[in-house]
């Protein structure tokens, strides 16, 4: 089979439900003999249950990536007041500041990808993918200096020498998720460019009933402490990111999107990193502002009442 026939056998699957989207929308608006207020409304309709269809998936999926966040707290909650107030203090201190920023940064690859699905340069999809991941992981790799001396920092901050010890060994678990992260986020915007949501959203929930069954046996069965819970944390994370990219790989829905790992990933790659860094600017103005108000409340008399209300709020 030729490039040109393998083309027309994938575009319906990439293409018939948007075309069938606008197909609708343009019968509705252009039916002269509906009321003007009803063909907007009608039209309107059908926007957003289209919409609904992709921003549903992309909803659950952030939630469920938060909830995995807030059930590792309240573990640690379980184990002491104390260990509450280090798992808050690390997670918004630390966690909180790398998913911001590399979040931000993932997000050139929606503007690319989209640009480049539109032009029908399918190809330049994967590459972009690629790209973005090696940008992220190279940005990880000055982060993880931040958690392996997070110890010193806090204490440089002025936070409690118990809460800061105790706060360093849960970061120290949470190395591993920073990569994760990296890899992560370029994954989830690639397949979005494609109206690729609801196996992400799969794949998810399955991850959090994982960390969830995980966390108890470490805490009411093994006993272990903030270490292991920040482990098991990372661990869900990198589940994802694998179930994910095996998807990728054996997808048909994918198939023009990923044609493997290519050198091109590696071609303009300081472009490609201001670009991610602009997009990153504006969420982790938004995120800092909290992670600023976690690390003040360290420094309040009774810091661990103040930061365990925290990590409820």
């Amino acid at each position: 089979m030729n490039s040109e026939s393998l083309e027309n056998l994938h575009r319906p699957l990439i293409e018939s439900s948007k075309s069938f989207i606008d197909y609708r929308l343009e019968t509705v608006l252009t039916d002269r003999e509906l009321p003007y207020l009803r063909r907007i409304y009608l039209a309107m309709m059908i926007e957003m249950k289209f919409l609904f269809h992709l921003a549903a998936p992309a909803i659950f999926v952030y939630v469920i990536n938060n909830g995995m966040s807030i059930l590792t707290r309240i573990f640690a909650g379980h184990v002491g007041s104390s260990q509450l107030a280090a798992a808050s203090l690390g997670n918004s201190g630390f966690n909180m500041f790398t998913y911001g920023l590399l979040l931000g940064m993932g997000s050139a690859v929606e503007t690319l990808c989209g640009q480049a699905h539109g032009a029908h340069r399918y190809e330049m999809l994967g590459v972009y993918l690629q790209r973005s991941t090696v940008v992220l992981i190279i940005t990880c790799l000055p982060m993880s200096l931040l958690f392996i001396f997070s110890k010193p920092l806090l204490n440089t901050l002025g936070e409690p020498e118990q809460v800061a010890s105790m706060a360093s060994v849960f970061v120290y678990g949470m190395i591993p998720v920073i990569f994760a992260y990296a890899v992560n986020f370029p994954i989830q915007k690639f397949l979005q460019a494609q109206s690729i949501v609801t196996p992400s959203a799969y794949i998810s929930a399955a991850t959090l009933v994982i960390h969830l069954v995980l966390s108890w046996i470490a805490v009411y069965r093994l006993g272990f402490g903030l270490l292991a819970l920040s482990l098991i944390h990372s661990l869900s994370w990198w589940i994802i990111v694998a179930a994910q990219i095996v998807y990728i790989k054996m997808s048909p829905r994918c198939r023009r999107t990923w044609e493997g790992f290519s050198w091109k990933a590696f071609e303009g790659l300081w472009d490609f990193f201001r670009l991610s860094a602009a997009s990153a600017v504006m969420l982790c103005l938004e995120s800092w502002y909290s992670q600023i108000l976690v690390l003040l409340a360290g420094l309040l008399k009774n810091p661990e009442l103040a930061l365990d209300s925290l990590a409820i709020w």
